[in-house]
């Protein structure tokens, strides 16, 4: 039995919360019975460690950065009658063009200008991983989640809210006046979007009446877009808000200040800002299918056990960022003060209806 010490941990008590697959189970008891790898594969299989490492965590993050950079550059081609990205891997229709961008960002030189303010300035692309990590182990999958508390809704939208202030900061570190403008900007569109966004999910959590996710999850026996859909299409607005999408990408607007706050960033730093709105439109993405979507719930697949669940809340969030993807095609970038305008007034007020909404569902015990 291997002991972790001071933490208290033993093989067994990995193995008594494993992720169940039954269909490689005895792969699995084989791998068990190897000193040394038997143990990794319980750590990587514990429960927490897999919503952390597997999904909704890092490698689909990962992946699901590589798929719809690509795929959204792909679908917008198609459109404008253009094939895309086709020369990597010619016969896959350049499938894999993210990772050849991303290994082509990491072997340029990053160039940190003389006025930039140099700690900050290559410290903040990188503590943003920080709130784009963290909401990964409060969104559960089934029965996959990280931390379970309580309060896992209203702690993974504070999280999620400090990823524009980081945004913010990274515009002052470059200390150029076109990261300001972007700055600027940023900041306009996260306080016009951030009060219909968190009224739509206090909405949902009248409904379900309670915050804990898997509670949420549990109770949609009616998927939530049909309980409060209005609720639903504010959360979708505000998404696109949040994640800088056509119609509402007015931070970056590269026709006018080349890549808002971000302006100033080459190599493998441009790599990680660049993929800063793709990270956030997946953990949004993740919170949808949870509100409203009905998460991991879905007809049962015995042999994959708890991987089920996974399928299916994979399949309900990459159709949330499919759509997302499809409004950069199809929509003209709108003015700040248009984008405004409809956030502190017809956002506002529906957001304030879908909380009525959920009052009154609250009220009646629907759910």
């Amino acid at each position: 039995m291997v002991d972790l010490g001071l933490l208290g941990l033993t093989m067994q008590h990995f193995i008594d919360n494993m992720v169940s697959i039954p269909l490689i189970q005895p792969l699995i008891d084989y791998l068990l019975g190897i000193p040394v790898i038997g143990f990794v594969v319980a750590i990587i299989l514990w429960r927490p460690m897999f919503a952390l490492l597997i999904f909704p965590g890092l490698a689909t993050l990962m992946t699901v950065l590589l798929f719809i950079i690509w795929f959204e550059r792909k679908l917008t081609a198609r459109i404008q009658w253009r094939r895309g990205p086709l020369e990597v891997l010619r016969w896959a229709e350049g499938i894999i063009q993210a990772l050849a961008d991303g290994l082509r960002y990491f072997f340029q030189e990053v160039i940190v200008h003389r006025d930039a303010h140099r700690p900050y300035f290559l410290q903040f692309p990188i503590l943003i991983f920080i709130p784009v990590l963290l909401p990964l182990l409060f969104i559960p999958v089934g029965n996959i989640v990280g931390i379970r508390t309580p309060y896992a809704l209203p702690i993974t939208v504070a999280i999620v809210s400090l990823i524009p202030v980081f945004i913010v900061a990274i515009g002052w570190a470059s200390n150029s006046r076109f990261a300001y403008i972007g700055t600027v900007r940023e900041a306009f569109m996260y306080f016009a979007y951030e009060i219909p966004f968190i009224l739509a999910v206090v909405s949902m959590i009248l409904v379900y009446g309670t915050a804990d996710m898997v509670t949420i999850v549990e109770k949609q026996s009616i998927p939530g877009i049909i309980l409060n859909p209005i609720a639903a299409l504010v959360f979708f607005i505000s998404t696109v808000m949040a994640t800088s999408r056509l119609p509402f990408e007015i931070p970056e607007a590269d026709q006018e200040i080349a890549f808002g706050p971000f302006v100033e960033y080459s190599g493998i730093m441009f790599g990680l800002v660049m993929t800063i709105a793709y990270e956030k439109m997946y953990i949004l993405s993740l919170l949808m299918s949870v509100l409203f979507l009905g998460g991991g719930n879905g007809p049962t697949i015995p042999l994959l056990g708890d991987l089920s669940a996974v399928i299916w809340m994979f399949i309900k969030t990459m159709v949330v960022m499919v759509a997302l993807s499809f409004l950069r095609s199809i929509y003209a970038r709108i003015r700040l003060d248009q984008a405004l305008r409809i956030s502190w007034t017809a956002m506002l007020q529906i957001s304030l209806l879908a909380v009525a909404i959920g009052v009154v569902l609250n009220l009646a015990n629907v759910v």
